[in-house]
């Protein structure tokens, strides 16, 4: 196999600068990388702090309210789209196949039976496509969580509409200032992480639902170790 040892155009090094970096803009570059995490790291957590002290008591209430209704026979459905659709498949995945000693609670992510979600949005809507599913299989007593980082998204807020039609309990997280699902006047717990940041915003809405759902652990009296979050 020939081997080229051509030097690299100006247009590859201008891709890939990390690849072809002189000692001295090396140094620049590492130095970049290291501001850049510390300079995140640091946002996420006071960010995550933030969340704690306006949103810490309303979590409890609505982890009491989640445990209240499981305890009835309740069952949760979450839903979102891309992000937020693997974050909807994580938080049904920690309520039903709980790691450790927690309890397993019926869960089911709207987002992870794709012949559903392909058809729907094929023969009815994408809009829909979280709502009809709700429609055949929500029932009072039930609980409906949705995650949506701009709060705008069409098929996140007609399925909360559904939800609180059938009597469902609904539980909305959302980032910046909570976009459309603030206006709807209809959730029972809306949890908005204040940042502009998808990222920030996505990586603190992840702690939320972890501590949601210790703390529903708890209010169903299941003992959990103290590093369980």
């Amino acid at each position: 196999m020939a081997v080229l040892d051509e030097p690299p155009s100006e247009e590859m090094r201008g891709l890939y600068p990390f690849l072809y970096p002189d000692q001295a803009r090396l140094e620049s570059v590492l130095a970049e990388v290291q501001r850049s995490t510390e300079a995140k790291a640091a946002e996420i957590v006071r960010l995550r702090r933030q969340v704690a002290e306006l949103d810490g008591d309303r979590l409890i209430v609505c982890a009491q309210e989640m445990a209240t209704r499981f305890a009835s026979g309740g069952r949760l459905f979450t839903f979102g789209n891309g992000g937020s659709s693997t974050d909807a498949q994580e938080v049904a995945t920690a309520f039903l196949h709980p790691a450790g000693p927690g309890r397993p609670l019926p869960a089911l992510s709207l987002t992870s039976d794709i012949a559903v979600v392909t058809a729907l949005s094929n023969d009815v809507g994408f809009d829909v496509v979280f709502a009809r599913q709700l429609a055949a299989l929500g029932r009072p007593g039930d609980i409906a969580l949705g995650l949506s980082t701009s709060g705008g998204s069409a098929n996140v807020v007609q399925a909360f509409r559904e939800a609180s039609r059938l009597g469902m309990l609904t539980v909305g997280l959302a980032g910046d200032r909570g976009g459309k699902l603030t206006e709807l006047g209809l959730l029972d717990h809306l949890f908005i992480v204040p940042s502009a940041s998808v990222h920030r915003i996505q990586e603190a809405q992840t702690t939320l639902y972890h501590v949601l759902w210790e703390l529903t652990q708890h209010a169903l009296g299941t003992s959990l170790p103290a590093s369980t979050t």
